[in-house]
């Protein structure tokens, strides 16, 4: 179950997911979340893949959900009980990367607040417009918001739907750097390459572990920090990473 609309290309270790719907500023339709629930489940069980970027295709990262589908579900509880890409997208163990150019507003900021690092480009604008049609997010952007931006911050995006530009989204935190738009990609593309070279476990379970700090108490995620390095730490490639330590030379890592 492929198509056009959604987009995977590999350089290396690293696969590019890109959304690629740019006249409808890549908004997703139910075919699409189906599509990326099932590329999601492939990245997943592909040990050659470390790392993910997650982008769109021309003018815009994601508009959201397409709209004009919405009135297809035929209750509001068959539209509660879809399936949803942020759901996909929070399913995928690999780090991901997001290059966010253009509009990424609705489901599209909460798909960019599910990647675990933010890219913008200086052209970006982030907006939870949902209020302005009557309703709210529903694939996280409460939290994700909350998490990333603080109360006030998030209250002023959720409560008023108005935009906010790159810089801004910098400030509060929203992105990790912020580069001309012709840049982004390669520049997630180069920080995902950083993370391939790591060893894929200890990557993934500093994913993981981010995840327990943003869900468990404190003490409950401490431990659970604890837990994960003992993991790490008896892998082969902690092993290795030790006696490359001491050899003075790069490791070389197997995911074992």
């Amino acid at each position: 179950m492929t198509s056009d609309l959604v987009v995977v290309e590999r350089s290396g270790a690293v696969a590019t997911v890109r959304l690629n719907r740019p006249e409808k500023l890549n908004a997703v339709t139910q075919q699409m979340s189906d599509e990326l629930e099932q590329i999601v489940r492939d990245l997943n069980t592909d040990p050659s893949v470390r790392a993910v970027v997650y982008t769109g295709t021309g003018r815009a990262f994601s508009a959201g959900s397409d709209i004009s589908t919405l009135d297809q579900y035929p209750t509001p509880w068959s539209f509660r009980n879809r399936r949803d890409y942020c759901d996909a997208l929070r399913e995928l163990r690999k780090p991901v990367v997001a290059a966010v150019s253009g509009f990424a507003f609705g489901g599209g900021l909460e798909a960019a607040l599910t990647c675990d690092i933010r890219v913008a480009a200086d052209t970006a604008t982030f907006a939870a417009p949902e209020i302005k049609l009557g309703w709210v997010g529903g694939g996280g952007m409460s939290a994700l918001l909350a998490n990333s931006i603080g109360a006030s911050n998030a209250a002023l995006m959720l409560m008023t739907g108005d935009p906010i530009d790159a810089e801004r989204a910098l400030a509060w935190g929203l992105v990790s750097e912020v580069v001309p738009a012709e840049d982004v990609v390669t520049r997630a593309q180069r920080i995902a390459d950083t993370i391939a070279l790591r060893p894929p476990i200890a990557a993934e379970s500093a994913k993981a572990n981010l995840r327990a700090a943003w869900n468990l108490p404190q003490d409950q995620a401490m431990a659970y920090e604890r837990e994960m390095q003992s993991i790490a730490f008896a892998t082969d490639d902690a092993a290795e990473g030790r006696a490359a330590f001491a050899e003075k030379r790069d490791g070389v890592f197997n995911g074992r």
